[in-house]
């Protein structure tokens, strides 16, 4: 039998290279690797459907799946994680503290990205900052007019109004404009009265794990649906090969024979995080990840994103919900 001959298109990352160079295979299938940047992978993917398998926003993915059009299955495979207080930009001349942030003007990329249900998460959540306290105004970080890839439909009392036209976000926090700034990337324009809002947001985020025990997810991958029905058995071999070539790449960072990245000090990091958050400190899998989502998911919903409060496993493929042991 021939190997299906499928597009995969991912990020470059540790965790995924040993599958783009060969090293781990997926079972049954012939792959075309792409390695593109997350908002070209998204927009492709949920605008015309491209890839057979992709990197997905869980955000995005968690809007087509509450409202039953997603195009793809779920892989519980979260190549993409971050703590998004790093995330959080403010002027540092007016906002001093994230209760500051109430009543002002917040410059976001899109609001449904996941990088900002997180933040708005931690805000509300950790300083009873709600979304209906801030005004947010969305336009691009470095080109103007950046729409919405996705249709949504925010909860009464939140104001959501688009940047003025021919201006982005970056350039309307530099000149004052708007307080604040919450996206996945850093604002394109700099300024002395530019900064985090969390003057030290690794502790924050160290500080944030202690209590809560969530690594926030950004990413999953994506089997497109009408494969996955012609093949029940590929979302499991993919999960199957993420899972492999995350382990790969986590022994290879491990072994401290010779420094693996080209930054000084990334063996006592991995110590310390492995001290914080366990050796398996990246986890793949539901079960393992079952607080992370089920937090995101209440928040996607509370937030006006999913038209309903999903359910963990409605993300994912049966087949990936449980794995064989011997």
């Amino acid at each position: 039998m021939s190997k299906l001959n499928l597009s995969v298109a991912i990020g470059d990352y540790d965790r995924n290279r040993p599958l783009i160079d060969g090293a781990v295979q997926i079972d049954g299938v012939d792959p075309v690797f792409m390695k593109l940047y997350p908002e070209e992978i998204f927009f492709r993917a949920f605008r015309s459907e491209e890839f057979d398998i992709c990197e997905c926003s869980l955000s995005s993915f968690s809007v087509k799946t509450a409202a039953g059009n997603c195009p793809y299955v779920g892989v519980p495979a979260f190549v993409s994680r971050m703590f998004r207080h790093t995330s959080i930009y403010v002027r540092t001349d007016r906002i001093k503290k994230p209760q500051d942030l109430k009543g002002k003007k917040v410059g976001v990329p899109e609001y449904q990205l996941t990088a900002n249900v997180w933040a708005r998460a931690v805000l509300e959540d950790d300083f009873g900052v709600k979304p209906k306290d801030i005004h947010w105004i969305r336009g691009g970080i470095e080109h103007a007019g950046r729409p919405e890839k996705i249709t949504i439909k925010l909860p009464k009392g939140v104001r959501l109004d688009s940047a003025p036209k021919g201006r982005t976000i970056s350039e309307l926090l530099a000149k004052g404009e708007i307080d604040g700034f919450i996206a996945p990337r850093p604002p394109a324009v700099q300024g002395k009265n530019i900064g985090w809002l969390f003057r030290d947001p690794v502790e924050a985020a160290k500080d944030y794990y202690k209590r809560m025990k969530i690594f926030p997810i950004m990413h999953l991958i994506g089997v497109r649906r009408t494969l996955a029905d012609k093949h029940p058995w590929l979302p499991a071999a993919v999960l199957k090969a993420f899972e492999q070539s995350k382990a790969a790449a986590m022994a290879h960072l491990w072994d401290t024979s010779a420094t693996k990245v080209s930054l000084p000090f990334v063996e006592e990091r991995v110590a310390e995080t492995r001290a914080l958050m366990g050796d398996d400190y990246w986890p793949y899998g539901v079960e393992n990840n079952r607080k992370t989502l089920d937090t995101f998911l209440h928040h996607h919903h509370a937030q006006g994103l999913s038209s309903r409060r999903l359910k963990v496993e409605e993300l994912f493929h049966p087949g990936t919900l449980e794995s064989y042991k011997i």
